[in-house]
């Protein structure tokens, strides 16, 4: 080695000790990364803790549900509909908080690095002009130099090598830096989407009121007493079977000849389900309850689910809101029902919901909540009733209720009516 390369080496020296210190050095935070670690598995743990409790409602719901229809039963299954909804809110709000703490997490990752980056680039830079000060020695110079660094080098062999490891190392910290951007994407994303469901159970919070409401309503129709009770239920049914009696009568007259080139091919997942958790109570078709009168042995044109009131209802595909009834008449046909017509020929309908957050001609994504499930209209117990239909074939009609009131409803030929479970 050349007396000018001992010199040139003396001041990459002194570089690479500024350089590691400044690469080992961390940028001071309000909160440690233990600190945030600790908080985040923390609120993992309420989240846990939480779903626990809300597995626990959904379980005695399912209890109370198949219990025999009495006040005191319908006024349990109103109560755990309740507390199942705010435990789901606290739950959303804990992953909230914690979806914000990785966030800071990564963020604070995010700076360390680039700080790193940083100064290993201005270490570089510094390194590179003190070369170029050790190429404009004079011989003499290096000369003079010369015994007090030769013993320095022995682990490096040139200047190109040094060079190449520090620009090494400086793209292992870029290709960090990037892979700790996509991590902030991602962590941002799950923000935005966990930011979207708080919004969602702004709506249930609102379904709580619903719930009180349809509760204190029970209350007093029935004066809390349970004959009453059984006599509100004997009407309702004796309603409900007035009004498939009526609907089928319609129906006859109605003529569509299915043609399955317009309609997608039967396949899982050509529809979500419209519940987050799927209990079916009745199928669609002729089945065996559909042969008793409560059908009067035409079939079901839908499938009922199992749906405590103020449930989160989504929708099944994206499309376009055809109608809605808000409830005008709540006691009447369908109660408050949402009809939404999607791009693929399909459509579909969801009935006797507590409440509705869309409109008429609104769009509508794949899984929104576009209202909460309830026992509106002629239903004797809190559930979700699911239609689709072909698109071409459901019309609206105008029915008139018992009350004299009259109402649009969706109907459609026999032939109109799909399985639905030939779609989810």
């Amino acid at each position: 080695m050349t007396y000018i390369q001992n010199t040139r080496a003396f001041f990459l020296i002194v570089a690479v000790a500024i350089l590691t210190l400044l690469l080992s050095s961390s940028p001071s935070n309000a909160q440690t990364p233990a600190e945030l670690r600790a908080q985040i598995e923390e609120r993992n743990a309420q989240i846990a803790a939480i779903e626990k409790e809300i597995e626990q409602y959904q379980q005695e719901l399912t209890v109370v549900s198949n219990e025999r229809q009495t006040l005191q039963t319908a006024v349990r299954e109103i109560d755990l509909s309740r507390n199942k909804i705010a435990a789901s809110i606290r739950a959303a709000q804990a992953r909230i908080e914690t979806i914000q703490l990785e966030a800071v997490e990564i963020e604070q990752q995010i700076e360390a690095h680039e700080q790193s980056i940083d100064r290993g680039s201005s270490a570089l830079a510094e390194a590179i002009r003190r070369l170029d000060e050790a190429e404009s020695y004079t011989l003499l110079e290096s000369l003079l130099n010369a015994d007090s660094v030769s013993n320095l080098w022995d682990d490096i062999d040139s200047v190109q090598q040094f060079q190449f490891v520090m620009n090494e190392r400086l793209r292992n910290l870029a290709i960090t830096k990037k892979e700790l951007e996509n991590a902030r994407e991602v962590s941002e994303n799950k923000q935005v989407a966990l930011v979207e469901q708080n919004s969602e159970l702004i709506s249930q919070k609102n379904a709580l009121d619903v719930n009180r409401r349809e509760k204190n309503g029970l209350l007093s129709d029935t004066k809390d007493r349970e004959a009453n009770y059984q006599t509100i239920l004997s009407e309702k049914q004796a309603a409900k079977d007035a009004f498939e009696a009526e609907l089928r009568a319609i129906e006859s007259q109605l003529t569509y000849t299915l043609d399955p080139n317009r309609l997608p091919p039967a396949g899982e997942g050509i529809l979500r389900w419209p519940l987050d958790s799927i209990y079916i109570t009745q199928r669609f078709g002729n089945t065996a309850f559909a042969q008793t009168a409560a059908y009067s042995g035409k079939g079901h044109n839908g499938i009922d689910f199992r749906a405590g009131i103020g449930t989160p209802v989504r929708a099944s595909l994206s499309g376009v809101v055809v109608e809605v009834n808000h409830g005008a008449v709540q006691n009447c046909q369908y109660g408050k029902w949402v009809l939404i017509r999607h791009a693929n020929g399909l459509s579909t309908l969801y009935a006797h919901l507590s409440q509705i957050n869309v409109s008429s001609g609104q769009q509508v994504e794949t899984g929104d909540v576009i209202g909460n499930s309830g026992n509106t209209g002629y239903a004797t117990g809190p559930h979700l009733h699911f239609t689709v239909y072909a698109s071409e074939a459901v019309s609206l009609k105008q029915y008139t209720c018992k009350s004299g009131s009259a109402v649009l409803i969706p109907v459609a030929a026999y032939s109109g009516y799909l399985n639905p479970l030939d779609y989810l």
